[in-house]
């Protein structure tokens, strides 16, 4: 009888040890585990109050998902959040997006992802009517296809490092574009998401193909 005890004592505790070293994750799942498929990286972005939020970083292993950053302050659009990108609207768009590659005036600082390093003729197109709508371009100043005026440039202080996000892959003219993580200038943004510099190559280093942007309010 003693020995049956002794067993019974013995599994008991390596259950609740095992219970309470597993990550409470694993057990439970952060919000967004119902929502990003098979993907196994996640950074993970949540409305505080108006154009705060923070930002983390969550990798998936064989036994759940385990935050692998601390919770970083971050910005988002001026207007807050929305349930749908819009061009014009300075918000940032709710769900879940791909983080497909990586750009800079820096040079690449390494990581998982394509990288490209941008100069003055690297634009994002913003035109609407533009059939390369939402894409990179390389066009010296004045000799673009597209209006030049409703593209950004993107050798600016803020994409010294970015990551672009999935946002209107469709490029549905009307639906917003050019939709980044980037450096914050410590002020809210037209719709990305924006962190300090030495997080963001933190960041870009870790990500691999495959990871996604989880956005909610």
């Amino acid at each position: 009888m003693r020995n049956v005890m002794s067993v019974i004592f013995s599994t008991v505790v390596a259950t609740v040890l095992a219970l309470l070293c597993a990550p409470i994750a694993a057990a439970q799942g952060p919000w967004f585990a119902d929502q990003v498929g098979s993907a196994t990286q996640v950074v993970a972005v949540n409305g505080t109050s108006g154009s705060g939020a923070t930002l983390e970083a969550w990798q998936r292993s064989p036994v759940g998902w385990h935050r692998v950053s601390p919770s970083l302050p971050a910005l988002v659009g001026e207007s807050g959040f929305t349930d749908r990108a819009r061009d014009g609207f300075p918000a940032t768009p709710i769900g879940v997006f791909s983080l497909d590659e990586a750009f800079g005036t820096a040079p690449s600082p390494g990581g998982g992802l394509p990288y490209r390093t941008v100069g003055p003729d690297d634009w994002w197109d913003g035109d609407p009517a533009s059939p390369t709508f939402n894409t990179h371009q390389v066009c010296a100043p004045g000799t673009c296809a597209f209006d030049e005026d409703s593209a950004e440039q993107l050798q600016i202080p803020e994409y010294r490092y970015a990551v672009t996000m999935g946002v209107n892959k469709a490029r549905v003219p009307g639906d917003g574009g050019a939709f980044f993580l980037h450096v914050t200038n410590g002020e809210p943004t037209l719709g990305c998401v924006a962190i300090d510099e030495s997080s963001l190559v933190w960041l870009i280093r870790w990500l691999q193909p495959g990871a996604v942007i989880a956005i909610e309010r």
